[in-house]
């Protein structure tokens, strides 16, 4: 698998996890009963594990630069310019 197939499933599975968080978080406060809400909220702590192992692995493989804008800004021109090329 190349880098570049690598970077954009973990990307993907990164931003999955982010949305994943946010309904959660989104479902728990409309919760009718406390043990859906408890339910909900532990799936919510397991996404948000997840989340940590996912950026962990992107930072430690150099696919993603959370506190280098410009250096994050170069990957994604670059992945997006690989995208464009696939047509």
């Amino acid at each position: 698998m190349s880098a570049m197939t690598e970077q954009v499933i973990a990307a993907d599975l990164l931003m999955s996890a982010k949305s994943a968080i946010k309904n959660y978080a989104i479902a728990i406060s409309e919760c009718a009963t406390p043990e859906l809400r408890q339910a909900l909220t532990e799936q919510l702590n397991d996404t948000i594990r997840s989340h940590e192992q996912i950026t962990n692995y992107m930072i430690n493989k150099g696919y993603y630069h959370p506190v280098d804008v410009l250096e994050q800004l170069r990957l994604d021109q670059q992945a997006a310019q690989t995208a464009l090329n696939l047509q």
